[in-house]
């Protein structure tokens, strides 16, 4: 019998900052690397030592690229990891971009908070440089999917397809007889770019996502409302402002944009790209043409149809452009990123259209602007909301209820236990509810940094 611990270190009880630890007496293994993000009380988190001894961490596996499930890893080297980072070859690649446009932006908006003094740290700090993200990326391991990967004597790991954004895997770990699956973010079965979902055979252990674990997506008109609020932007000579998450969002938002011109639904007006993370993603698109549905062909016509803005210039250019236009920009929750520099400079005017899409985390300026919320604050300031605001979740990257549900459906035994991570309240409890009730499964939802022991 082996005594194997489990740490639940982050998407515990919350939605963002995936990290969990299997701790085994042959090797640690550590499936994913996040952020906090929203809340405030949760971001705080992030500069907090992790509590476990992270020099006996042997390998981190990354289920996908996103922030929340990769950004603390210049911090894991800061406390001392020197193990293998492993993920897909596309996912390692989003990974680097993310990681480096991270640091960039954490350096810059400190040199901002210190410069402008809207900080109470003095002086305030990034979370991490880009060189030490650039130290981070040395330590990449790229592997196939669908192919097993010894990583000790008793423990091997396989990644498989997940959908939700490009290179993305639902893992499954072996060890020692049994089998770990670890959901990661599953993607949706029609998604515009990507393929449907593999799905899991056989989980002795289940740690599933549970982000939409209460929710079906509604059938909102995506195109419907789009084609509205570009004709109003149009007669009233405003800005529909998208903010959009760099990786996958952009790109999906790109498609259906395209596609809506192409099929004279809608006019030839300016459309601006503002993400240089988008812009490199958009890159990694053409790199690896058999993990999304694009052909070489439809992608070269679509990339030319927008305006890619390369610099800092070229934003403010856009900004004070006075042409109707649309503008996508990051971040997809106004965390940060290009975005807030046009809702600072735009919010304020009736004329200005906000299209929110996908999840909003509790604490992010997306949700407060769908809450609606009066006077929204940027770098110290608040500004007047006078923008109308609108939200689709139609086009959200993560699977909803019944999607999750026909995703298990497809594992022939009884796990032992089900854990379900990356959800709020409300969402856990409900998907818990819903699980028992259609498989009869052992079903838990661990607490941020509860520790569970299981013997194999």
């Amino acid at each position: 019998m082996t005594k194997i611990r489990l740490h639940f270190l982050g998407a515990s009880g919350n939605v963002t900052g995936s990290k969990f630890i299997i701790e085994t007496p042959e090797h640690n293994v550590m499936v994913d690397c996040g952020m906090f993000q929203g809340a405030k009380e949760l971001r705080e988190l992030n500069w907090a030592a992790l509590p476990f001894e992270v020099k006996s961490i042997n390998t981190v596996l990354l289920t996908h690229g996103h922030l929340d499930h990769t950004g603390y890893l210049p911090r894991l080297f800061k406390q001392g990891f020197n193990g293998t980072i492993i993920g897909t070859p596309p996912t390692l690649k989003i990974t680097k971009i993310i990681l480096l446009d991270s640091g960039k932006i954490h350096e810059e908006e400190a040199e901002k908070a210190n410069r402008e003094q809207y900080t109470r740290h003095h002086p305030a700090l990034p979370f991490y440089t880009v060189e030490e993200a650039k130290n981070v990326i040395r330590y990449f391991t790229p592997i196939e999917s669908n192919v097993w990967t010894s990583l000790s004597k008793n423990i091997r790991c396989r990644f498989h397809y997940v959908g939700h954004i490009l290179g993305a895997c639902f893992i499954e770990l072996e060890m020692f007889g049994k089998i770990f699956i670890f959901s990661g973010d599953v993607g949706r079965l029609n998604d515009p770019l990507l393929f449907p979902p593999a799905r899991p055979k056989w989980a002795d252990f289940l740690f599933l996502e549970s982000t939409y674990g209460d929710h079906l997506h509604p059938k909102d008109d995506f195109e419907d409302l789009v084609i509205r609020l570009i004709k109003d932007i149009i007669q009233e000579r405003g800005t529909l402002i998208i903010p959009s998450f760099a990786v996958e969002r952009i790109q999906s938002l790109m498609y259906l944009l395209w596609v809506l011109y192409k099929k004279n639904k809608i006019p030839n007006i300016p459309i601006f790209i503002d993400s240089p993370m988008g812009n490199n993603v958009i890159e990694v698109f053409k790199q690896f043409p058999d993990w999304h549905k694009l052909d070489y062909y439809e992608y070269q016509i679509l990339v030319r149809h927008f305006n890619i803005i390369t610099s800092y210039k070229e934003t403010w250019e856009t900004i004070d452009n006075p042409l109707p236009k649309i503008v996508i920009a990051g971040s997809g929750m106004v965390t940060g990123g290009r975005v807030l520099t046009y809702l600072q400079q735009l919010i304020d005017d009736p004329s200005t259209k906000i299209l929110l899409v996908g999840y909003q985390a509790e604490g992010t300026r997306g949700r407060q602007l769908i809450e609606g919320i009066d006077q929204i604050k940027f770098y110290g300031k608040y500004h007047l909301v006078k923008a109308e605001v609108h939200h689709v979740e139609s086009l959200s990257a993560h699977a909803d209820q019944q999607e999750l549900i026909h995703w298990i459906e497809n594992i022939r035994n009884v796990p032992e236990a089900t854990f379900l991570i990356h959800g709020e309240s409300s969402a856990l409890f409900t998907f818990k509810k819903k699980i028992q009730e259609t498989f009869e499964w052992n079903v838990t939802i661990p607490k941020l940094n509860e520790l569970i022991d299981i013997d194999i």
